[in-house]
């Protein structure tokens, strides 16, 4: 589909499907002890897999994006909303949770994203933002061409605190679920950081199929905030 930029990224054979969503979306919702059953938003949902990792842990999920997977559609609420201009289509004080990875660095503001955030967000509602880490992603970043803006710790903390939240932690995230389970590993990822950039822990990871290699390199940042 020209133009599509859910089929020309997130196309199943280049970033094919994994349990991946289900563990992070499990971890999450343990860490930050995410109301039991209850809704939760995702901004820029894609092809749904972390929404539908959502639903198969309880939630009631809903998704919006400016382009809309017809499969996904068939398994979920979705709206299809221009995220980065448009009003969210709900109410006030809807949401327990509004989650979204590796969206708000596709925008130049996030003015609009984060006030219609905390609107739709219920009192003491969580919102939950992954991004690529800038200080180890910067040689790769500007791969994507739709990416607009990067983020480090201080620009996301100051971000959510600009925007009204409480309770902010914001952290440098590995997306390998042996570091969220033994975190003794970053040892071994902290060296593997200084001894290899982003493109050669890619070119190793290629080589062998072992994504710790990449993901070791590559990092997130992590934020959450309370409204």
């Amino acid at each position: 589909m020209n133009g599509s930029y859910l089929y020309t990224i997130y196309n199943e054979e280049r970033t094919p499907k994994t349990n991946y969503p289900y563990q992070l979306a499990r971890y999450l919702s343990h860490r930050f002890s995410f109301k039991e059953n209850g809704k939760l938003l995702e901004l820029g949902c894609g092809r749904g897999d972390f929404l539908l990792a959502f639903k198969k842990l309880g939630f009631e999920c809903q998704g919006v994006d400016k382009e809309i997977h017809p499969a996904l559609a068939e398994e979920v609420k979705l709206s299809k909303t221009d995220i980065e201009k448009e009003r969210f289509p709900f109410p006030d004080n809807t949401f327990d949770v509004v989650y979204h990875k590796s969206l708000i660095e596709h925008f130049y503001s996030p003015d609009h994203l984060m006030k219609e955030t905390y609107r739709v967000l219920k009192p003491g509602g969580k919102v939950v933002i992954l991004t690529p880490d800038w200080v180890s992603t910067m040689k790769v970043f500007y791969e994507d061409v739709t990416h607009r803006r990067p983020y480090d710790t201080t620009a996301l903390k100051d971000t959510l605190t600009m925007y009204g939240f409480k309770n902010i932690e914001v952290e440098r995230f590995h997306q390998l679920p042996i570091v969220w389970k033994n975190p003794a590993t970053k040892i071994v990822t902290g060296l593997l950081r200084l001894l290899l950039s982003a493109i050669s822990a890619r070119k190793i990871t290629e080589l062998t199929g072992v994504k710790f290699f990449r993901w070791s390199v590559e990092l997130m940042i992590l934020g959450t905030g309370t409204k």
